[in-house]
């Protein structure tokens, strides 16, 4: 990094914390003129309305935004020295094309970094304060529908089956549990009525009927009501909103094994979340470099013309995006395709324009 580099880089940086905190002030501004009835309703005080949401919005809304801000930045300070013919005079003074766009790929990366480490950890335990404010004062008289006949695989032979089950409650009747070992049960259990035991961490269950099956062998037992421990929770049998987001990639992966283990379905709105995290890293890479290459050249229209350009292709981007991701958590397509998709068009888009462009 010599002279001309750390001038780049700073301004880099500069801009994009500049245009972070002006639209960071415009999004919880806009957040608070939506939810101050919800503030006003619950009677709650500055300090819990920072502490116990804002604190957890602002890097939530900021890491959503991120290649975003990103891309704004890189076009806004490169077209200004565009237009100062800065770039011209760096280009004459024999610096190449290729070696002027070093420190936008020092400060990509940096900032890719930071993104792709921010969602790993930082953004889920920022979800996860916006989820439950939200649960608490937003949505907490929202009941949770009651679900019939969810089976659900707990480990590798075992199977439970709730007829029903009342999530508002914690209770529910007609439990199943077989344990099955090559298409052949071994043991099954049956129960009028299963409730949580939330001291115990337990599942109470009542007028119990268990079979032990070996070969020919058949016995029989009976209890009136037992504690046992099964390796689910009432948290695990209902789909909370957007739970995916507020997780951490550690937790994600081992939420998505668990799953898998157990048979469940509709996996791919986790999938696609845990595959985003790595992809949004690399978009801020991709997204800056489209940036730097169609911001250097100078134009009649000025930065103008460079953020109008900027906003087409970051829209584009965007609806890409959510296409993908439509396809993939409504439809068959992969995860891991459906998130990388828009990196591969906009990444031979990044190949192209540098090709084409002025050296």
């Amino acid at each position: 990094m010599k002279k001309l580099d750390w001038y780049i880089f700073k301004k880099f940086v500069g801009t994009f914390f500049y245009s972070l905190i002006i639209l960071l002030v415009i999004s919880v501004v806009i957040d608070i003129t939506e939810k101050v009835d919800d503030f006003m309703r619950n009677n709650l005080t500055l300090k819990t309305i920072i502490f116990d949401y804002y604190i957890g919005f602002i890097p939530s809304i900021a890491a959503l935004l991120f290649p975003l801000f990103i891309f704004i930045s890189v076009i806004f300070f490169t077209s200004k020295m565009a237009y100062r013919s800065e770039i011209i005079a760096i280009l004459a003074s024999g610096v190449s094309f290729r070696r002027f766009l070093r420190p936008y790929w020092v400060g990509a990366f940096f900032f890719g970094g930071v993104l792709w480490l921010a969602n790993r950890w930082v953004v889920p335990n920022a979800n996860r304060i916006v989820t439950s404010f939200q649960e608490n004062y937003v949505r907490r008289h929202e009941d949770v529908l009651a679900i019939y006949d969810k089976t659900v695989r707990i480990d590798s032979f075992n199977y439970v089956t709730f007829g029903s089950w009342d999530p508002n409650y914690k209770s529910g009747a007609t439990f199943v549990m077989q344990e099955i070992h090559r298409q052949n049960i071994a043991y099954k259990l049956k129960a009028d009525r299963i409730t949580w035991d939330s001291v115990a961490h337990k599942w109470k269950m009542y007028n119990i009927s268990m079979r032990h099956i070996n070969g020919l062998k058949e016995t029989w037992t009976y209890k009136q009501d037992s504690l046992m421990k099964l390796r689910i929770t009432p948290e695990e049998l209902i789909n909370k909103r957007d739970e995916q987001v507020a997780m951490t990639t550690p937790q994600l992966t081992d939420y998505i094994n668990r799953q898998q283990l157990r048979g469940a379905e509709g996996l791919n709105t986790y999938l696609v979340e845990k595959y985003r995290r790595t992809a949004a890293a690399f978009m801020v890479v991709i997204l800056t470099l489209i940036g730097g290459v169609i911001a250097s050249r100078k134009v009649r229209g000025g930065s103008g013309l460079h953020l109008a350009i900027g906003i087409v292709i970051s829209a584009t981007y965007i609806i890409f995006l959510q296409f993908a991701t439509v396809f993939s958590t409504k439809s068959n397509l992969n995860p891991l395709l459906a998130v990388w998709i828009p990196n591969v068009i906009f990444g031979a888009l990044a190949f192209y324009l540098y090709r084409r462009a002025p050296k």
